[in-house]
């Protein structure tokens, strides 16, 4: 089978900061938390730059507790990287004077491609950037706040194919001092379904040659990594869906870049991490007991897995009846217990390498009315409620 050969590109530079190889674990609500990175991490060696969740600017600005505890980092956490998501300027400028003020973190990550109908109603998330007045405010803001600390900015091509966005964003970006852009290849309408517009991406990569560009959407294994890169000259790749479950894809990623291991071509089938369910059952136990001692209790710790336990089964021969124990544990025993009953010599399943998490797409984008009307009028602005006010999801 042929081999795709790792790509010759120059380091990734966020700011003051290497990350190579370039991929990125993307913020993904009430999934990259503090142990989930740490996975992630020690399987990718340390290499990477790994983001938190999605924070809410003005939850931060009040110190909601629950917010406060999602950006808690790890000692070994270098750089620590926070994605942030707001809507007013203001707040904006606060929230990212206050992680720099208070040493929170060393990256900043802005958050401007969520499709969730309760964010888009009110303008927020994917539906901003049709605003071009006021994205470049809010850029303008967490750029002036930042000091010395990089601002990046992560979106989707637009709102539907008829008003796309990604260009004029990029180009704004670069004027106010963004550091560098990922480009989820996806309309807001498309939400996760059909496939990622990877020429989005080249297109994007030779508007704004001046910042680093990097690619978000369908890489399912390391091959797809590289085929990404190879495709579009983008810097970087940002991972989503694809770890799912399979956070030792970036030990599978990490070996692709530096030319190691056996990334195979063929798209899905690119994955030379291929762990027996004894292994999976191993990671899981640890997943779970890294979360019990992030929250500071067990139970809770395991009842947060609960939704993890599908993606990781992916493929596995478990029974339905055993897949829904497995989904309601509320112990360490109980999970380990329920997995020891399970056949851990098989191996990894054909085909388990592919597509998971949310797939379906949305073919109507809730906005504000007369939205569309005049992407430069924005009115009285976007207001309060379209920014959530804890954070996460």
């Amino acid at each position: 089978m042929s081999t795709i050969a790792p790509t010759e590109n120059t380091p990734l530079r966020i700011g003051p900061h290497t990350v190579q190889p370039p991929v990125v674990l993307a913020p993904m609500a009430g999934i990259t938390n503090a142990p989930f990175r740490t996975l992630c991490r020690e399987f990718s060696g340390g290499k990477g730059l790994f983001v938190s969740e999605m924070i809410t600017t003005r939850a931060l600005v009040e110190r909601n507790e629950k917010t406060m505890q999602l950006i808690h980092f790890d000692e070994s956490e270098t750089p620590r990287s926070i994605q942030l998501y707001g809507v007013d300027p203001a707040t904006v400028g606060k929230a990212v004077r206050m992680i720099a003020e208070e040493d929170l973190a060393d990256h900043i990550d802005l958050n401007f491609g969520c499709p969730v109908p309760k964010v888009t109603r009110k303008g927020g998330g994917s539906a901003l950037p049709y605003k071009r007045p006021l994205l470049r405010a809010i850029l303008r803001e967490a750029v002036s706040g930042a000091g010395d600390l990089p601002v990046t900015m992560k979106m989707r091509k637009g709102i539907d194919d008829d008003h796309m966005t990604y260009l004029d964003a990029g180009r704004i970006a670069v004027e106010e001092g963004v550091t560098s852009i990922a480009l989820h290849g996806r309309t807001a309408a498309q939400h996760y379904g059909g496939t990622a517009d990877w020429d989005a991406i080249a297109r994007l990569k030779e508007h704004v040659p001046e910042i680093p560009v990097l690619g978000n959407g369908d890489i399912w294994s390391a091959s797809d990594a590289l085929r990404m890169v190879a495709s579009t000259g983008c810097d970087g790749v940002v991972v989503g869906r694809g770890c799912l479950g399979r956070p030792w894809l970036f030990a599978d990623l990490v070996a692709a870049f530096e030319g190691r291991g056996e990334a195979r071509a063929g798209g899905t089938d690119g994955c030379s991490a291929r762990p027996s369910l004894r292994e999976v059952a191993d990671v899981m136990v640890r997943h779970a007991t890294l979360l019990g001692e992030w929250i500071g209790d067990e139970s809770r710790g395991v009842i947060d897995f609960r939704k993890h336990v599908a993606w990781y089964l992916k493929g596995f021969a478990v029974g339905s009846e055993m897949r829904k124990r497995l989904a309601i544990t509320s112990s360490l025993a109980e999970l380990r217990s329920g997995l020891d009953e399970l056949d851990l010599d098989q191996p990894w399943p054909t085909g388990a390498d592919g597509p998971r998490g949310r797939t379906s797409g949305n073919n109507r984008v809730v906005l504000p009315d007369g939205w569309l009307k005049d992407p430069y009028d924005c009115g009285a602005g976007v207001g309060e409620d379209a920014e959530l006010d804890t954070s996460g999801g």
